[in-house]
């Protein structure tokens, strides 16, 4: 039976490319010149953490990152602002990276599908969901109208099989 999954997965190397972007253009920059400012992205915990001397260039900062996302093809979705957290004379702010579906966001997916009267079935595996039908005509109908919905994080389909 033909199905694929939907996934909400991050390019690691091009994050890894879009903060390394950013912390260029922050030399270059002319309003930052003599600030104390930077970006240290941690992989293993999956954020960046943005330094600043004021609240202000850390929203500048943000824009930035947010912009070198784009220029990636990461969508900025999956960017999840903290709090700013004044130290010292420094402005901090963690973002934090997401990745894979959460529960609520695959029950949404799944009555997405069904209150559209698709025949496809979608059943919750983990961090994904797999969607089955008899047809790849009704899982591409799928996927074009779940490529139409806003949802709050980017997903892609993967794993299609006939």
């Amino acid at each position: 039976m033909p199905s694929f999954d939907i996934v909400s997965e991050l390019n690691w190397h091009e994050v890894d490319n879009a903060v390394d972007q950013a912390t260029r253009e922050l030399a270059t920059r002319y309003d930052f010149k003599g600030c104390n400012v930077s970006f240290s992205y941690d992989q293993k915990n999956k954020q960046v953490k943005v330094v600043a001397e004021s609240e202000y260039q850390v929203d500048q900062m943000v824009d930035i990152l947010r912009l070198k996302f784009i220029k990636r093809g990461i969508d900025p979705k999956c960017l999840d602002l903290g709090e700013h957290q004044p130290s010292g004379k420094e402005m901090h702010l963690v973002v934090k990276l997401k990745e894979g579906i959460e529960q609520d966001l695959a029950k949404k997916i799944v009555k997405l599908l069904k209150d559209n009267k698709m025949k496809a079935q979608a059943q919750i595996n983990g961090d994904k969901l797999r969607v089955t039908d008899k047809k790849r005509d009704e899982l591409q109908a799928a996927m074009a109208f779940l490529r139409a919905q806003e949802l709050d994080m980017p997903i892609q389909f993967d794993n299609f099989r006939d």
